[in-house]
């Protein structure tokens, strides 16, 4: 029997980020995606079909300083996120992660999930600006062309290289 989607899902967000390997990084939770509620309803998002998940988009609201932050590279992804507080003014949008299962990319699944989630937030916060920290070329094109199409810059921390 195959894996499910969701497992697939899960493999290929481990095999792209290793987050077991790095606790600077966030890892998603019961927890996390609790959290993620509260700050904003459009924080993750997924494309299901009837064998289940296909894609999942993360997005993180959070203010133009702790994004300065964490470009840099002064505080890592999981202090972002504990930094970031539910009621804050959010300004920034940092664009954590897109995943798509193979047979359904190239499609704009991650692209339109993701503007959708920014213009969720943009509707309720005066968004200025976009971050991302890329793992794959495919992530840096993404979030660049979300960017263009959103009307927002686009600041980026150093890619991520693997130790």
């Amino acid at each position: 029997m195959s894996p499910d989607n969701l497992t697939r899902l899960q493999n290929l967000a481990e095999e792209t980020f290793r987050t077991r390997q790095d606790p600077d990084q966030l890892s998603v939770d019961e927890e996390v995606m609790g959290r993620l509620h509260a700050l904003h309803p459009c924080t993750l998002t997924q494309e299901n079909t009837p064998d289940g998940p296909i894609a999942w988009i993360l997005v993180i609201p959070t203010t133009t300083m702790l994004m300065q932050e964490f470009v840099a590279g002064r505080i890592s992804e999981r202090k972002l996120f504990l930094r970031t507080q539910p009621g804050d003014r959010f300004t920034a949008l940092y664009l954590c992660s897109a995943l798509v299962l193979e047979e359904y990319r190239g499609k704009g699944l991650a692209k339109r999930l993701m503007i959708k989630a920014v213009e969720g937030i943009r509707a309720e916060y005066p968004i200025e600006a976009l971050f991302s920290w890329e793992f794959t070329m495919a992530g840096k094109h993404l979030a660049r062309a979300i960017a263009r199409a959103c009307g927002l810059p686009c600041h980026e921390r150093a890619p991520h290289t693997s130790t």
